[in-house]
């Protein structure tokens, strides 16, 4: 098994991703919105990548959010809010928006457990910024770190309730950044002491959360040359050490233009931080080929880490609409307090 997370070019697998996936047999997926057009379509691709591998619990991904990030959209499936919105509410009634979060998470998950989908790349609990750049904006769960945490904490509960694992990003905190990593480097200038804020809702997280990502930012704080994503030292010493984060360590995409260099050299670089596992969005075979011929076998501890995040994941739960609806009633009457 190599230590990667591959994107998918369509509906359906072609014939050379088929051939490939066998050969090389990566950790894991993400789906995207390009992947995903009806229930039967999805779940019949989640089923032949299990089947691909002989793992029913392999690491199927997706970004499903609520509010802007969610690739999976009406009419097929429900619209689900932001994070804001549960922010709002905790400044009024906090163990209100720890229920509706729970709420909304189960709710969520439903869906996604009924895709075959095991993994939900959520929450985010990057500590909102003002003045910051808005690429994390709404999505955020609010501005005091120990608000984020409560919250985020309710999201992966209310996800594993559904069978389905989250994913504590960015680590070790996108909420100061002055630019959108999608597009270039950000470099955060605050000192190790106002980084603290920063990193708490991790900390407070780390023993709960099985898997995490890393943001692609520059700490000079931390580490003057090395986003975070590619830093030994800011994942050995900060997010291993002073965070606690023991568990299954996933790259943002491995594609955005905050990093440098081709794909393979970036995977190697993110590997050799001390990353488990390197996210590869975009489908595009000559830089997943690059990956697996630059990356090695997947090391025990990341394989343990790997099988520990997997454990809970339930891909074949009964339809459960009659506890979805209860749900969504659930949320939508403690939003309806603020």
């Amino acid at each position: 098994m190599i230590p990667a997370i591959f994107g998918l070019s369509g509906l359906t697998l072609t014939d050379d991703e088929r051939a490939f996936f066998r050969d090389c047999d990566p950790a894991g997926y993400i789906l995207f919105g390009r992947n995903v057009e009806s229930r039967a379509q999805l779940r019949a691709l989640t089923d032949e990548l299990r089947r691909l591998h002989g793992r029913d619990d392999l690491f199927i991904s997706i970004d499903q959010e609520g509010g802007r990030v969610a690739r999976m959209k009406p009419p097929v499936w429900a619209k689900y809010p932001a994070g804001e919105p549960f922010a709002r509410l905790y400044d009024v009634a906090p163990s209100s928006a720890i229920a509706a979060a729970r709420a909304n998470a189960e709710a969520l998950g439903l869906d996604l457990a009924e895709a075959g989908i095991t993994v939900d790349c959520w929450p985010c609990v990057d500590v909102r910024e003002a003045g910051a750049h808005d690429v994390i904006g709404d999505r955020a769960l609010g501005e005091e770190p120990m608000r984020v945490a409560a919250l985020g904490r309710a999201i992966l509960e209310g996800l594993e309730a559904a069978g389905v694992a989250g994913v504590i990003k960015h680590m070790p905190g996108h909420g100061r950044a002055g630019a959108d990593s999608h597009k270039e480097l950000p470099t955060v200038h605050a000192d190790a002491a106002a980084l603290e804020r920063d990193i708490a809702p991790f900390r407070a997280l780390a023993a709960r959360a099985e898997i995490g990502m890393t943001g692609h930012i520059l700490f000079p704080a931390w580490d003057a040359e090395a986003p975070a994503t590619q830093s030994p030292r800011i994942v050995s010493e900060i997010i291993r050490g002073v965070i606690g984060f023991d568990g299954l360590l996933l790259t943002d995409d491995i594609d955005m233009q905050a990093l440098s260099g081709t794909i393979p050299e970036r995977s190697a670089r993110a590997l050799a931080a001390g990353c488990d596992l390197v996210l590869n969005c975009w489908a595009r075979m000559a830089d997943m080929v690059g990956i697996a011929q630059a990356c090695p076998t997947m090391g025990e501890k990341s394989a343990a880490r790997l099988a520990r995040a997997m454990a809970g994941a339930a891909i074949s739960p009964a339809l459960a609409q009659e506890r979805q609806a209860e749900c969504v009633a659930t949320r939508d009457a403690l939003l309806a307090l603020v």
